[in-house]
């Protein structure tokens, strides 16, 4: 990666241009609520690291001028973390409105974290005064931590959840607007869900080729939202567990399996119109241009998994574990052929696959996590699974038929979450903008 002659934080040109308030008064850069969680959030932000050309932006989300893909423009057509080349690294955060937040509160959040989100993108600080400068008697307005570090990709995507939509008394005045298909997810046959990883009603996506600056970016996102909303909970991850470009190799999985070969890639637009983006005669009609987000907590059983053999792991999966080609025969990326007996009925790779459900498809991004170990002295390891979709249905169908997986028996979804994606940021405006319009 080609470091740039000059930092960024020293060309006035790159800074971005705030959002525009739709319902309260124009106002540059943070509001001053999102200051106030400045100078006080330092805690919530403990919190969330510790708990784990027009058209050539339109097209790729790679910003003009920029170092061999460093940095993605937050504004465009779509929101940025979605078909943008999957990064290596992951740093996803769930957050619920506080009690007494108004709608005037989710508002002035989600515009000041567009303003905030625009600004990391390319490399800045979280505003102009950054770690260094400001007064010297209050906390700096950015933490610091990425100083230094280059954009590394980073990718912002914010989400809404069905909880917002149906808060109590409708304090946000989003009832009537809410999309019919956000609702939570029904149970799944293997469910085992913890509460401590499950729901929210905002989260956030951040992806990038550094730990760090996806940390920082959640870390900081978090100290902005103080005293509006505050974190549910949050997953690090590592190791793409997918591919939306033709030329990244196919990962693989904490299983030892190459994931993703069939993936809907980002130069596929008939695929992505039919299968991942929310379309014009779709409703409600502030969605057109989203997608909805669905996150599991995959626990894989790693200890037992080691102990099966070869031809059992690949019976399991319907691939061979070295070449990653179907147990049908080719290569990888051969098409599988099921008529036979070499693909067992109930593998992964059959159940999972379009002619079997309905032409179903989705746009996986997910990624490998390990957390440690658990109270039984095993490897907390798994799956943080996120797919992008036109309509949940299309994951719940899938799920549903996998309910007679042989992976299931190596695997327990622990944590899950539904989000709406609005369309991308138009220039001087900000995330989910339509909703209230």
């Amino acid at each position: 990666m080609t470091i740039p002659e000059q930092d960024p934080r020293d060309a006035e040109a790159a800074e971005p241009t705030a959002p525009v308030v739709s319902e309260a008064t124009n106002r540059p850069g943070i509001s001053r609520r999102g200051l106030i969680g400045w100078a006080l959030g330092s805690g919530v932000a403990g919190l969330a690291v510790g708990a784990g050309g027009a058209a050539a932006v339109a097209a790729t989300g790679v910003l003009s001028g920029s170092a061999a893909a460093d940095q993605y423009a937050f504004e465009g057509a779509h929101q940025a973390g979605i078909t943008t080349r999957v990064q290596d690294h992951l740093h996803f955060a769930s957050f619920d409105m506080m009690p007494r937040a108004s709608r005037e509160d989710l508002i002035s959040l989600l515009q000041d974290w567009s303003y905030a989100a625009s600004r990391l993108a390319k490399g800045l600080d979280v505003s102009a005064s950054g770690a260094v400068g400001g007064a010297p008697d209050a906390p700096p307005d950015d933490t610091g931590e990425a100083q230094g570090l280059t954009a590394a990709g980073l990718t912002i995507t914010f989400g809404l959840g069905p909880s917002l939509f149906t808060a109590e008394g409708d304090r946000f005045g989003v009832a009537e607007r809410r999309p019919s298909v956000l609702a939570e997810l029904p149970a799944f046959v293997g469910d085992a869900l913890d509460a401590a990883y499950t729901g929210g009603d905002l989260c956030i996506q951040a992806c990038a080729d550094d730990p760090q600056v996806a940390v920082h970016a959640v870390r900081n996102l978090s100290r902005i939202a103080f005293g509006r909303a505050r974190l549910r909970w949050s997953q690090l991850g590592f190791g793409r567990t997918s591919r939306t470009s033709a030329d990244q190799q196919t990962p693989r999985n904490l299983f030892g399996y190459k994931d993703g070969t069939a993936n809907i890639l980002a130069d596929d637009a008939k695929a992505l119109a039919e299968h991942v983006w929310v379309g014009e005669q779709d409703e409600p009609a502030w969605m057109s241009g989203g997608s909805y987000l669905v996150a599991r907590r995959i626990a894989m059983l790693v200890e037992t998994w080691d102990r099966l053999r070869l031809a059992e792991q690949d019976r399991t999966i319907g691939r061979a574990k070295g070449s990653g080609a179907p147990l049908s025969g080719g290569g990888e990326m051969t098409e599988p052929v099921f008529s036979g007996h070499a693909i067992d009925e109930h593998s992964h790779v059959r159940l999972a696959h379009p002619t079997v459900n309905e032409g179903i498809r989705i746009l996986r991004r997910g990624y490998n996590y390990v957390d440690g170990n658990n109270d039984l002295g095993r490897l907390d390891a798994g799956l943080f699974f996120l797919s992008y979709q036109r309509s949940p249905e299309q994951f719940v169908t899938l799920q549903k038929r996998l309910s007679t997986d042989l992976m299931s028996e190596y695997v327990r979804h622990v944590g899950s979450g539904i989000w709406a994606i609005p369309a991308g940021v138009k220039p001087g405006s900000f995330v989910g903008a339509e909703l209230f319009a």
